[in-house]
């Protein structure tokens, strides 16, 4: 496990919902004054993420909370599994300030039913507050369009993004893994001549896969994370079309602008920056096509001034490149060579299409849209392990309301086959809209119709 994320390279984790109420009835979570075990003071303890939010209102200072919150864990003894804890009521301060606390998953086994009791869990507590001024853009004197638009982080239009993105195992760990060790590797001194990294993450894949949504949710994420290093987080969205100019030779100078001002915003102590090129392809294109005269040479000069300001950006410790790339082989091959993780990015496998439609079902649950079993508000779906398992077994016969949708709910994942997360959060509007009567939803009838929507979704695609 490693260490929290000014030394953390963890993802999150959540404490159990039930917890407050169970430290009284469960022997196996002890109190504060119980016997405690002798690994109790064991240093090899799983490292726990824990999120809080901060009102809007909030004028606290993030110390004091932070205090609070491991306060309040350490003598509630609580255990830990995924998901959000509510606020406790008995203590003001906290209330008064806090919006949310969320323990967030670690890839140690600490998903929905699993459960890591208090001494095995050592809380790392971040706490930051969301910015509610939203996107600047860059104001170009010349009339050109804007070169960039530019996010103070943790952003409000960007708070839920990490959670909703579903993709195969250890795909975001990996990235909060690499970002971790990318700083902390700088800001150790590690000779960059010994040991070579660049800083740069290219996500490539098919359209509609979320992979500009991760990249901005990444971003959000560790903002948050490195909040004690870094209190200033800034997203720079880079206008890849905007740096095309129709004066020849143009383009290389607008692209040496844009990071001039990059540069400057790195320079700043406390900052960390981080870059998002959207659709990179069009800024990197391969020089090859260039040279045999299929493409403008302007694009050459672009390619350069690139390379070279990525180059000049490799020796500041506080600046991320996020790009990412629908068809990786109209990219230059040094800009490939130069990114540090190449990670694809495909449409979800069977698991990952189960999980969104459940958060989507879930949702439509919980906000009264489907609503025809009784007490249907209340009804948790299982995740996909789960799921199959329960009906698996060899004495499953009649199942209750949530089995019965979630053996729905996985033939719906198995017709979506080839689908792109995109297009599957539509696909409950969508199914909705085909209703007869929209107004009762009786919610396996509803994934009956999700069904036949993803059929004739994937009948009018374009050949």
């Amino acid at each position: 496990m490693s260490a929290p994320m000014d030394t953390e390279q963890n993802p999150t984790t959540t404490i159990d919902q039930n917890a407050v109420a169970s430290q009284h009835s469960q022997p196996a979570v002890a109190s504060q004054h119980s016997p405690l075990p002798s690994f109790m003071f064991s240093e090899d303890k799983v490292l726990v993420p824990v999120e809080v939010c901060l009102k809007p209102s909030s004028t606290a200072p993030i110390d004091h909370v932070r205090s609070a919150v491991e306060g309040m864990l350490e003598k509630r003894s609580l255990s830990y599994s995924g998901g959000p804890i509510p606020v406790p009521t008995d203590e003001p301060f906290l209330t008064d300030n806090v919006q949310r606390i969320c323990v967030c998953d670690t890839d140690e086994g600490m998903h929905d039913d699993n459960v890591l009791l208090f001494w095995q869990v050592k809380p790392v507590v971040h706490v930051f507050q969301l910015s509610e001024e939203g996107p600047c853009e860059d104001v170009s004197s010349d009339g050109q369009s804007s070169s960039f638009n530019e996010w103070m982080l943790p952003a409000k239009e960007f708070d839920g993004m990490w959670e909703s993105l579903i993709y195969e195992s250890g795909l975001k760990q990996r990235l909060l893994r690499y970002a971790a060790s990318a700083l902390l590797f700088t800001k150790k001194g590690v000779d960059p001549f010994l040991v070579s990294w660049n800083r740069i993450v290219l996500l490539h894949g098919p359209p509609g896969t979320g992979k500009t949504s991760l990249c901005k949710a990444l971003a959000q994420k560790l903002s948050i994370r490195f909040n004690l290093r870094y209190p200033h987080c800034q997203l720079i969205e880079v206008n890849a079309h905007s740096l095309f100019s129709k004066w020849f030779s143009e383009s290389g100078k607008l692209v040496a602008k844009l990071f001039q001002k990059i540069q400057e915003m790195v320079e700043e102590e406390g900052n960390l920056v981080f870059v998002l090129i959207d659709e990179v392809e069009s800024l990197a294109a391969a020089r090859k096509a260039a040279l045999s005269g299929s493409e403008p040479s302007d694009s050459i000069r672009v390619v350069n001034a690139l390379l070279t300001q990525l180059d000049k950006l490799k020796s500041a410790p506080n600046v991320i490149i996020l790009t990412t790339s629908n068809i990786t082989a109209a990219i230059d091959i040094a800009f490939v060579d130069r990114a540090d993780i190449k990670a694809y990015v495909g449409p979800p496998t069977l698991q990952a299409r189960y999980e969104i439609l459940r958060s989507c079902v879930q949702e439509l649950i919980r906000s009264g849209i489907l609503a025809s079993f009784q007490d249907c508000k209340n009804v948790m779906l299982p995740n996909y392990a789960n799921a199959k398992e329960r009906l698996s077994a060899p004495d499953f016969h009649e199942p209750d309301a949530s089995i019965q949708l979630c053996k729905q709910l996985l033939e719906t994942a198995e017709a979506c086959e080839g689908m792109s997360g995109r297009s599957l959060r539509k696909l409950p509007f969508l199914a909705h809209a085909a209703l007869a009567n929209p107004f009762d939803c009786n919610p396996i009838k509803f994934l009956c119709k999700m069904v036949e929507t993803a059929k004739r979704e994937r009948s009018e695609l374009p050949d």
